[in-house]
């Protein structure tokens, strides 16, 4: 974890790297990103909540991990095969003084998104928060070259989990509940490296607003974070050198932006300064307009 925020400032770009495999390790990166910035002040917005979080282990999730127990909530975090910054994602969130379960597993399977909920109740006895932010990514030049495997496992791990996970949490879910989506800018502006996963991510929009309608009778608000160009393990697991070298630099602000620029925007929907907001998404992505 960085100890040191880069947040307002125009760093240097991150150093050529690669990693050759997906989702990729936190511990390998250089540098390594800020999780959760030095001076942030928990005050209680989650207090004995009980969230799951997807893709928890590192990046993003960490970080959102991290910040939820600064805010007082037990967290349930779910990852693919990443024990080491899993162990240290669970170390950071018992360091806060809250307790931490680590499920590894694939979520594009049903039966193993069905199990993390059956184990999130057993360990708490209740969930409160979902957030699903897991995702993977395989950019190709041509359409001709997304194979018919990526293609279905792109779109089983990054929205057909949602639909299991979703289904699986409802009989635990309560009225003031929320359920949070990670979604992306490359659903507004495309991605032609990314066109699987720039299309499950406009799902991810849909399903968002379409099952913020469906719960809002129940007062269960369902909303996404659409983040730009972050630095998490995911850029050199995808990405050549050259382009991680680059990474972040078209837009506005000039530079990629930190995990802890984006947690705080799951903590402000997960909590009660949110409870007027439903079917709603949030853009931290460095001042691109997206005009939606």
């Amino acid at each position: 974890m960085a100890n040191q925020s880069t947040a307002g400032n125009k760093p240097d770009a991150v150093p050529a790297q690669k990693q050759d495999q997906q989702p990729g390790i936190e511990q390998q990166m250089s540098p390594k990103p800020e999780v959760i910035r030095p001076n942030y002040k928990g005050s209680d917005k989650l207090l004995n909540k009980v969230a799951l979080i997807t893709g928890g282990d590192s990046g993003i999730g960490r970080s959102v991990a991290v910040h939820f127990a600064r805010e007082g909530a037990d967290v349930v975090i779910v990852y693919k095969e990443e024990n080491e910054d899993a162990q240290e994602t669970k170390a950071m969130v018992e360091k806060e003084g809250r307790r931490c379960t680590i499920i590894a597993g694939d979520i594009g399977r049903e039966d193993f998104c069905q199990e993390i909920v059956r184990q999130t109740v057993a360990s708490f006895g209740k969930l409160n928060i979902v957030v699903n932010n897991a995702a993977e990514q395989h950019p190709k030049d041509n359409i001709e070259d997304i194979t018919t495997e990526n293609l279905e496992s792109t779109f089983r791990t990054n929205i057909l989990s949602m639909f299991h996970i979703v289904k699986a949490a409802m009989p635990h879910l309560q009225a003031g509940d929320s359920i949070i989506n990670t979604t992306s800018v490359t659903a507004y502006r495309g991605s032609e490296h990314l066109i699987d996963y720039s299309s499950t991510k406009g799902a991810i929009n849909s399903f968002t607003r379409s099952l913020s309608k469906n719960l809002a009778e129940k007062n269960i608000r369902v909303n996404a974070v659409a983040p730009g160009p972050i630095w998490t393990p995911l850029i050199p697991a995808t990405f050549t050198a050259e382009q991680v070298a680059k990474f972040g630099q078209d837009v506005p602000l000039g530079r990629p932006g930190q995990p802890s620029e984006v947690g705080p925007s799951f903590v402000f929907l997960a909590s009660d300064d949110a409870s007027y907001m439903t079917g709603q998404i949030l853009h931290p992505n460095g001042g691109e307009i997206v005009n939606a």
